[in-house]
């Protein structure tokens, strides 16, 4: 829980956030002088799910290792939009979710260390995660039961499982530059309207487009698209110390996808020229 960890319920517990600036890129300098003697683990996203920045994972891990860190990541959008080999990272903790993979919602993965996840007691209890127990012993499962108790989420994980194999199928270096081709069609056509805010320019980014409309609010033009046959998110995106440090209420967010097409991205923006001129 985000709300364990430098707050008023663990004062034992200092949460330390790391540099960056306005494109979302990582301050790895800024981050060196933040490890320290009492550093217990880094954890960031390795892709924004609101700019789409990538963050230098490997050179995270390097810089965290050195020091005896150890790092998570959240893959949650780098999972679909990156080629991701957690072994070649050297991650020690990596987590994914099932939607954002194309598979069911209610479901993720959480990829660790053995030395560590062998090291780590159960969070929760429940059937399935326990070898053996007496009136005054417990001994748990071994991996990864121990962390798995009560009655699993059968269908999810099939769906789950169907998804990562699909995705493992395709050439994904073809979907990816698929997705970067759409970005940048999109970078364009927002280049051609003065009241269109882009969130995020990062090179490398993923093809994720957080903008905002000069004079309306990100909820109304994401419901007013939605009229149009377009979906986006709007919102703070999980991400409020973000919307905070770019200065704005919320953001609406496309995301564009490997079954996305040119002829989509153009509906898009051809739908948020007749939404403004309703707002405005």
């Amino acid at each position: 829980d985000y709300d364990d960890f430098g707050s008023t319920t663990n004062p034992k517990v200092a949460l330390r956030w790391a540099p960056m600036d306005r494109d979302g890129v990582l301050d790895l300098e800024g981050l060196r002088r933040l490890i320290g003697s009492r550093t217990r683990m880094i954890a960031m996203t390795h892709m924004s799910n609101v700019l789409g920045t990538v963050t230098p994972a490997a050179e995270v891990i390097r810089l965290a290792h050195a020091q005896g860190v150890p790092v998570l990541l959240d893959g949650a959008q780098a999972g679909v939009h990156l080629p991701v080999d957690v072994q070649a990272l050297d991650a020690d903790f990596y987590v994914l979710n099932g939607h954002k993979l194309y598979g069911p919602t209610g479901i993720g993965v959480l990829y660790g260390r053995r030395a560590l996840l062998e090291a780590m007691p159960p969070y929760r209890g429940g059937g399935e995660m326990i070898l053996e127990v007496s009136q005054d012993k417990i001994t748990y499962a071994g991996l990864p039961h121990r962390f798995e108790a009560g009655t699993p989420p059968i269908l999810e994980a099939i769906g789950l499982g169907a998804a990562i194999t699909y995705l493992s199928g395709i050439d994904r270096a073809a979907a990816l530059a698929h997705e970067h081709a759409l970005l940048a069609h999109a970078e364009e056509r927002a280049a051609e309207l003065n009241w269109l805010t882009l969130h995020g320019r990062a090179g490398g980014k993923g093809s994720i487009m957080a903008f905002s409309v000069d004079g309306a609010h990100p909820h109304d033009i994401a419901t007013l698209l939605d009229r149009y046959g377009v979906a986006v998110r709007a919102g703070h995106h999980c991400a409020q110390p973000l919307m905070e440090f770019l200065g704005v209420p919320a953001t609406a967010r496309a995301s564009f996808a490997m079954y996305n097409t040119r002829a989509e991205v153009d509906a898009l923006f051809e739908a948020l020229v007749r939404a403004r001129s309703i707002l405005m």
